[in-house]
């Protein structure tokens, strides 16, 4: 068997293309819920917004470069748990904090914002704290990694739908009406299908490495979830902005971290793998975690 660092997996530019579109699908069907109000709310009580946004994209990829530094796991695992870091919040987050009593609100705006922030801060994240460590220096090297072109796959993939599902929602709101639910629930069905059939096509890579992630993994999300939650905390947030941001902190977006993996890094198996199995791992503690929430207040 080819080491984890040398392992590519097989997805084609045809899958490649289908995924982007998969995500966008999915992106317009969230936003058929934003409307402008939200935001202007938070605008007026920004709080919970700017502690989100500190733990989306400021401490998570600190707490995780400090993670590598600790585990020291090989080049391409330790840089795709730097990359899902540098991610925004991932799509089911947001039913996920409706499903646990959180603000739905504040986790859809933070969605939203974090997506549009993401065409920066997401390849700035992964070339700070991936050049800061030299395994993963050394694959940013060897793949020039380009932050415009990644800018470029954010706003197609994540933005332009985002602006078009609000759109909609403003000025055909009857039509978003209907077509709102049929389209969330479509667009997860599609994705999670995707999903599945990728690891079908790679099931013997997968079986082979993925143990050699699933702990780092496990841990990596556990620390999400806690960050998220500590900081929500300490800016002495109500416990249902506290759920909706622990939740935005711990479900990230693997689709995207998927994308950028096959697009800018070759399917490099190490990271593949660390997406993939984030993508499974985080819907699980999240459905866990909002059902138990939805029974008790914490």
């Amino acid at each position: 068997m080819t080491g984890i660092d040398e392992a590519m997996l097989n997805f084609s530019p045809a899958s490649l293309m289908l995924l982007n579109a998969i995500l966008a699908v999915v992106m317009f069907s969230i936003a058929l819920d934003l409307r402008m109000a939200q935001f202007r709310a938070l605008i007026k009580a920004p709080r919970p917004l700017l502690a989100g946004f500190f733990a989306q994209f400021l401490a998570l990829p600190a707490v995780t470069f400090g993670l590598v530094l600790l585990f020291q796991p090989r080049a391409s695992i330790a840089l795709g748990l730097i990359l899902v870091a540098a991610c925004p919040g991932g799509n089911i987050s947001n039913y996920l904090s409706h499903r646990a009593g959180g603000n739905t609100a504040l986790s859809v705006s933070m969605t939203a914002i974090a997506t549009v922030a993401a065409i920066i801060l997401t390849p700035l994240n992964i070339a700070l704290w991936g050049g800061l460590y030299a395994p993963t220096r050394a694959i940013l090297v060897a793949t020039q990694i380009d932050p415009v072109q990644v800018a470029i796959t954010v706003i197609f993939m994540l933005v332009l739908p985002l602006a078009l599902g609000m759109m909609v929602n403003a000025r055909l709101p009857d039509l978003a009406t209907r077509i709102r639910r049929p389209a969330q629930l479509l667009s997860m069905v599609i994705f999670i299908g995707f999903i599945i059939a990728a690891l079908a096509s790679n099931w013997q890579y997968f079986l082979d490495l993925a143990g050699k992630v699933a702990g780092l993994v496990a841990v990596h999300n556990a620390v999400a979830l806690g960050l998220g939650f500590t900081i929500a905390t300490l800016a002495g947030l109500s416990p249902r902005d506290r759920r909706s941001i622990t939740i935005e902190t711990g479900i990230q977006n693997s689709g995207l971290g998927l994308i950028l993996i096959f697009a800018f890094f070759g399917g490099l198996g190490g990271m593949a793998v660390v997406a993939a199995f984030w993508g499974m791992w985080h819907a699980i503690t999240g459905l866990v975690l909002a059902l138990l929430w939805a029974r008790r207040l914490l």
